[in-house]
Order: C-alpha cells, then structure tokens, then sequence
C-alpha cells in the first residue's frame, strides 16, 4: 500500500522477517525506495508507475506477497511491461487459480509458466473494470488482493464473494488499512463490494504496523501452560487483527486475560480445559491450540480448517503426525482434527516442514514431562526469527 502512494511513508515497528525482505525486494525491483534506518523504513511510492529493474521477482514462500503483487501488477502494468512472479517449492505448490481465474475473466493477461493453477505466473497489462467474482473459499488473500488492486482500475467494479470464504477478519483488516490509506470501498452486502475506479493511494506520513496476533498466541498459551503471568506487548483491545480472539480461546480453555488498549497480560489457572471449536475465522492461531490440547483435561476439536492443507505445508497432516511422536491419539479428518490428551508422554524429534507454525507450536510441548527437540528451528525466520531467543529468556527450568 506504501509503494502505491505517491509520496514517501514511513513505517514504523515493520517486522523484520524473511517473509517482509521478500516484498521489500520485490519492491525495489519494481522501482520503489524502501531504506531502512533504526527507527522505521521509508518506502517512497511511484503511484503504481513501475520502473522494472528486474522483469523476475522470486517471493520465497511468502503467500503475503505473492497473492497482492499478482493483482496490483495486473492493474498496474504499462504498455510492453512484464512480470513474473516465482517462489520457492512450497510455494509453486500453493493454488493461485481462483485469483488468477478472477483476473482472467476481465482480460488480464496471466500465464501459468510451469503447472496450471500454481505459481511461477507471467503477468502483462489488460485488466480491465467489470464485475469481478472470487471463490473465498481457499484464501482471504485473494479477496485482499482484490480489494488492493480495484481502486486502480480506469472505471468502477464490483466484487463478489463466493463459497465459504475463510478468515474473515483478514478481509476486514484490508478495508481497515486501505481507508487508513484514502481508498474508499462501499460495502453493498456481507458478499459484495462496489469499488470506485482511479482512486489514489494517499500516504498518511507515518504509520505504525502493530505487533503481529498470530505470533502472540504462543506467548498466550505459554502463559497458560506455564502459569505466568507474561505481558505481551504491541496487541491488544484496539488491534485490528482478528487474530486477536484468540485470548477468548485462552480464556475457554483455563487462562485469564487482561486487556489493555495495546498489551495483554496473561496468567494459566493449573488447569487446561479441552474445546470444540470452529477456528474458520483464525486458522493461523488455531494451529496454536493443538499442542495446548496434549495437556488438556479431554479432547479437543479443532473444526473448519480445511485452508491448512494449503499452507505452507499441509498442516492438518503435519500436525496430526507430529502430535502422534509425543503419544497422543489424533484423528485427522477433511477438515479437522480431534486430539486426546497424551497419557503416556514420549520424547520425540519433531520435524517441521520449513513451516515456522509447526516449530513455534511444537516448542509448548516443552512443558511436558519429557521435552521436546525440534528440527530446523530455523524456519521461524519467516516471520519470527527471534522466537526461540525469546522463548528461551522467558522460559525457566525446574
């Protein structure tokens, strides 16, 4: 949103992570300034007038950047200018098809360089306004990359939600942030959006990226399974993330919360309670309650996840593994997984996929009577790269 301004912002508490250096690179490749200093980053937008320094930009495994970047650039793209966006494995392996079907089907020119449906893509000009239709039921990112890339357009739009769309709250983080920054988007319905054409992103000087929820749930559940109390900093009432509700699950399931405008504290009561729950709304926090469901006092339910079979590894198969290594009785369904309380606890190495949720889920188990080891912790560095530091200064052996 910064680089489509046409004047500089500066960003504050931007998180410095493998997944940001990508959209940072992928910026400056496009023609954007971002410099860095110690206390911001200054990224001076070009209102979408890309100067191309390099026609190949290569986004890791970074679904934040990729799903945006292929929208923005289809509406933005001059006249002989072309893109291709590529990724690592994970990456060619995580679906694009209903975004790029959506772009398609008003006259963006976009290729599939390897295999249907997946990234590397080959993005030309041609989009066009019109009413534009997305099946939500795979990724929020789709519908947010939408969103980012309407406005630009020549004329008005419409979008359309379709299917069960998933992670609600991300979509309403979008229209947050984009009012934050001069976009207008009228909401006609609970599935559909009128949009204005040519509108202009306008920089609001500074802005201040607040602490990330997702990451702050395994502090929470830390708190839980430790007793506490730990403050955690940058998330609390006034965050826009939906991410947020999971201090309610950390409340259900035996912790107590306290709130304030931005920091929450968070203290265990000695007992886990087990829940049914359908986390559709929260899967990225979602992931956080299997391991706190090892410990509880009967089984859990984590319902309505079916999106993590698409992410950066097939998580309700990954997890339902890795829990089993530590003795518990999982059963893995389409979209769900039921987990018992383990009885008999076992030492295991736990692999993790290059997926930093797995690493930081699978560090509660800790608190078991038998630890845990963890391969490649380093996969955190996509978006925590500290986590295990931090984890490890907390953290106090009997």
């Amino acid at each position: 949103m910064s680089a489509l301004c046409s004047g500089p912002v500066s960003l504050h508490n931007l998180l410095d992570s493998e997944d940001t250096e990508h959209m940072l690179g992928a910026l400056a490749s496009l023609g954007v300034s971002c410099e860095k200093s110690d206390n911001a980053t200054l990224v001076t937008g070009c209102s979408g007038q890309w100067q191309l320094n390099d026609t190949s930009l290569h986004l890791g495994n970074a679904g934040t950047a990729m799903r945006p970047l292929i929208a923005v650039l289809a509406a933005t793209l001059s006249a002989n200018q072309q893109v291709e966006l590529t990724g690592d494995s994970r990456m060619q392996e995580r679906p694009v098809q209903h975004l790029v079907e959506a772009l398609q089907a008003q006259g963006a020119e976009i290729t599939y360089q390897k295999t249907p449906g997946y990234p590397p893509v080959l993005i030309k000009p041609g989009l066009k306004a019109g009413n534009f239709s997305i099946d939500g039921s795979v990724s929020s990112q789709f519908i947010s990359a939408l969103l980012m890339a309407l406005p630009l357009l020549k004329q008005d739009s419409t979008l359309t939600l379709v299917g069960d769309v998933v992670s609600k709250p991300y979509i309403e983080l979008t229209l947050k942030m984009l009012a934050d920054f001069g976009i207008v988007i009228e909401r006609v319905s609970e599935s559909r959006f009128h949009v204005k054409g040519r509108q202009s992103y306008v920089s609001p000087g500074n802005y201040h990226v607040e602490g990330d929820a997702s990451g702050a749930s395994y502090w929470m559940a830390a708190a839980l399974l430790g007793g506490g109390p730990i403050t955690i900093e940058g998330v609390g009432a006034s965050s826009i993330q939906g991410d947020k509700a999971f201090t309610e699950v950390i409340q259900a399931m035996g912790g107590t919360v306290d709130i304030g405008e931005h920091q929450m504290t968070v203290t265990g009561s000695g007992v886990i309670k087990g829940l049914d729950k359908d986390f559709n709304a929260i899967p990225d926090a979602a992931m956080t309650v299997a391991p706190l469901a090892l410990f509880a006092d009967k089984p859990t339910i984590i319902r309505n996840v079916a999106n993590w079979r698409v992410k950066e590894t097939d998580r309700l198969s990954a997890m339902a593994t890795e829990l089993r290594k530590l003795g518990a009785d999982v059963e893995e369904g389409a979209d769900f997984l039921k987990i018992y309380p383990v009885q008999h606890w076992q030492n295991a190495k736990i692999d993790t996929y290059n997926d930093h949720r797995m690493a930081m889920c699978f560090s509660l188990a800790a608190f078991s009577p038998v630890g845990v080891t963890i391969n490649d912790p380093d996969c955190c560095r996509k978006t925590y790269p500290t986590y295990f530091q931090e984890f490890s200064r907390i953290c106090q052996s009997d």
